[in-house]
């Protein structure tokens, strides 16, 4: 059964490259413009007041006010606190909270934020007092060309569709049964994710709107808008 509160619970799925950020864009912010309106597309449906939780496959256990991640390895110097001002000796965010705070960011969200891995989602969204929300980072297949980060793998695209099927259509028991391992061979780093918040909208009535599927790069990026009732 979901640990959700019987209020319904809007959800953001978004990809998780910097190139999301328009400080780290640069030359390719045209090519990302409309994944990154799809993004703040998303995004905006999140109550700007409510607690947030922001979970990527890259996190490891929980992070929380004060925590802070950088952009220095892509050539800005910008540094992204989570929630609240930096704290000395706070844990560093992953690359994935680090883009979801830079969305928040940019779309005025105000409220409580928590990051979160996989594993710990459930968790920490039964234990959010008060108005919840998700805001599900992660990347499709980096298999789906030539020049991709994995090369071209014939699976990727049809593996890809299949999510966005799922995301499109509120469907939570697809996306909580992706086999992950075919998603780790097909370098899909969102599967986690993806199949933490199906576990989590288990038997949960999801409105649903698939907002962007592309690969600009050869990585899947998908954007999607849920509300669970």
């Amino acid at each position: 059964m979901s640990s959700l509160p019987a209020a319904p619970v809007p959800v953001a799925f978004c990809p998780c490259p910097p190139l999301l950020v328009p400080a780290v864009a640069g030359r390719a912010a045209e090519d990302t413009a409309a994944l990154r309106a799809a993004c703040a597309t998303a995004v905006g449906t999140l109550p700007t007041t409510a607690a947030v939780v922001v979970v990527g496959p890259d996190a490891e256990g929980r992070h929380g006010p004060g925590d802070a991640g950088d952009l220095r390895g892509f050539g800005v110097d910008l540094e992204v606190p989570l929630s609240g001002p930096v704290r000395p000796g706070g844990r560093r965010l992953p690359l994935s909270l680090t883009v979801g705070a830079a969305l928040l960011d940019a779309a005025g969200h105000t409220g409580p934020r928590v990051g979160a891995a996989p594993g710990e989602l459930a968790g920490v969204v039964a234990e959010v007092p008060g108005p919840v929300a998700v805001l599900a980072m992660g990347d499709g297949s980096a298999r789906r060309s030539v020049k991709a980060p994995g090369y071209l793998d014939g699976a990727a695209a049809p593996f890809d569709a299949a999510v966005a099927a799922a995301l499109a259509t509120g469907d939570a028991a697809a996306l909580a049964a992706l086999d992950p391992a075919e998603g780790a061979r097909l370098l899909a780093a969102g599967v986690p994710v993806w199949r933490a918040v199906g576990a989590l909208l288990a038997g949960r009535t999801v409105a649903a709107e698939l907002l962007a599927d592309e690969a600009p790069y050869g990585v899947g990026y998908l954007v999607a808008a849920w509300t669970a009732r």
